[in-house]
């Protein structure tokens, strides 16, 4: 078995045990890392990269926001979605516009995002309890 096969499975068996605290923190990861990628894509002139990377980061942020429970989160759940709809436009302009500096910034946002959340995630495991809506980001 190939070290991507393995990867792939060790990741698959990660997402398929995860809490919905965890969850949103592996989105968080991987969010991060996308739009690092994407960076990386700009500073290189890679076209084709940097549209796929934006693109696919748009898409993580949009799961985000599309799965925030608003009933359950309250003013936490609405505050998220308005900062990931502005994520969402400020990625649009920075993939138009070609800013790194720009995209370093947002990166920098979502670094800080995924912090708390982890935090957050690793004191609701420790004591037990179901992640609340607005903080696992699911309904």
């Amino acid at each position: 078995m190939s070290y991507p096969t393995q990867g792939a499975q060790y990741r698959e068996m990660q997402i398929l045990t995860a809490s919905p605290a965890r969850l949103v923190v592996l989105m968080y990861e991987h969010l991060e890392v996308t739009m690092r990628r994407a960076r990386l894509a700009i500073a290189n002139g890679q076209v084709d990269q940097r549209v796929q990377l934006l693109g696919k980061a748009r898409a993580i942020l949009s799961e985000l926001l599309g799965t925030l429970d608003f009933e359950k989160g309250g003013a936490i759940a609405t505050d998220l979605s308005a900062l990931y709809s502005f994520l969402l436009a400020e990625l649009v302009d920075v993939g138009q516009r070609r800013d790194a500096v720009r995209l370093d910034r947002l990166i920098a946002i979502v670094h800080t995002l995924g912090e708390g959340f982890t935090g957050a995630a690793e004191i609701l495991e420790r004591e037990g309890q179901p992640a609340p809506g607005a903080l696992a980001g699911t309904a």
